[in-house]
């Protein structure tokens, strides 16, 4: 029951953040969100210790816990990361393409699109993530699924502080070409449209945007 609460708050403080209702910076009361959960604040203290994990929120002695907010140099740092990584995933994945594992990903990418398609934010952010995580559990390489997952879940909150226009479907048609090339088992092509992929979801952020901030009673409603 206890793990079935905690996983719950977990559930819906990440929902908040990735629907644009938490915004980077806001307090996590321990109190406000066990009165509003109905909970103890020991099982909400679990939850936010779980979001820390996934660097989701930031714990900070004797303030409390704050929805994360990078920096710009942090958010420049894990795209630089996340693109070393990747290009050579994509180098990897072209060489031991198969059938069944490029069928997996036109199953992701095709998910992807509906989610797009019905405007359905909470999903199409998971799966646009989702994708890449995909990608490295299809290769068996769950150590790399492990960093690329953490990555992401940095990128969902980078995104959210600092992207000035949504496109997500502009990262669909790209997802659905690089997959092409790893069909093709074109490793330079692969490459290539990995790197410019994650260029653009760079490029489209904007680092002097103000900070948006809410209010936690709001942000659960």
């Amino acid at each position: 029951m206890e793990t079935s609460s905690t996983n719950h708050i977990v559930e819906s403080l990440t929902r908040a953040i990735v629907e644009h209702r938490l915004h980077p910076g806001t307090k996590l009361a321990e109190q406000k969100l066990a009165d509003h959960f109905g909970v103890s604040r020991t099982l909400v203290r679990q939850a936010l210790f779980q979001l820390s994990q996934n660097r989701l929120i930031k714990l900070e002695p004797a303030r409390g816990a704050f929805v994360a907010a990078p920096s710009v140099e942090e958010a420049k740092q894990v795209f630089a990361v996340r693109r070393m990584l990747e290009a050579e995933m994509a180098r990897a994945f072209a060489r031991s393409s198969t059938p069944a594992r490029i069928k997996a990903l036109r199953e992701h990418v095709a998910q992807e699109k509906l989610a797009v398609q019905q405007e359905d934010v909470p999903s199409r952010t998971e799966l646009l993530g989702d994708f890449h995580v995909r990608m490295a559990e299809l290769m068996g390489n769950q150590v790399l699924a492990e960093l690329l997952s953490e990555l992401i879940s940095r990128c969902a909150l980078i995104t959210l502080m600092y992207q000035s226009t949504h496109a997500a479907e502009h990262s669909n048609d790209e997802h659905a070409d690089i997959v092409k090339a790893l069909a093709a088992k074109d490793e330079e092509l692969a490459v290539r449209l990995m790197n410019e992929h994650l260029m653009h979801v760079e490029e489209n952020l904007t680092f002097d945007r103000k900070i948006p901030t809410n209010d936690l009673s709001l942000a659960l409603t």
